[in-house]
């Protein structure tokens, strides 16, 4: 009987050592979310691309002498079309293109504005239509920067500018 007692208390000592420890992981996962949603409010993803444009506060402009000024008609398919004219009286041979390519429309800008009247004042009208993706749009606000042409303006086609455009894109 000793025997069966020795042997059943060495079993109890077994059995207390060989406890199986659990550790419970719910708090660390609901930390893990507290800090990805912490990172995720308190930091910038990206900082917005802003272009600084400035516009007049009123309805109406200003009439521009069309030998002191160029203006672009922002077309589909990353064409760009220019003329310097009355638009009164413009023609589809007034209208001509230029690529955005290389320093085409760099040495297109240069040219009219030193053979305008007045280099001082010399404006650029730009003129998207509906065709002209953003990328456009963006890329002739930036040769304004790298010419540095501080006086341009954005408006919408007249009916005849319209006209010569969709007759030019055929």
């Amino acid at each position: 009987m000793e025997n069966l007692t020795s042997t059943s208390s060495k079993n109890e000592k077994k059995s207390l050592s060989k406890k199986i420890i659990r550790v419970d992981m719910t708090p660390m996962v609901d930390l893990g979310f507290l800090l990805i949603t912490f990172f995720m409010f308190t930091t910038n993803f990206t900082k917005p691309n802003v272009v600084d444009l400035g516009l007049p506060a009123g309805e109406g402009g200003t009439e521009i002498n069309y030998k002191n000024q160029l203006t672009f008609i922002l077309g589909k398919n990353d064409r760009i079309f220019y003329y310097q004219k009355e638009a009164n009286n413009l023609s589809e041979k007034d209208v001509k293109e230029v690529s955005f390519q290389g320093m085409e429309l760099a040495k297109l800008i240069k040219y009219y504005k030193n053979s305008a009247v007045a280099p001082e004042n010399f404006t650029i009208i730009i003129k998207p239509t509906d065709d002209a993706n953003y990328k456009n749009f963006v890329d002739i606000l930036d040769e304004m920067a790298l010419t540095k042409n501080e006086r341009y303006g954005i408006s919408d086609l007249k009916p005849l500018e319209k006209t010569i455009y969709e007759e030019k894109i055929k």
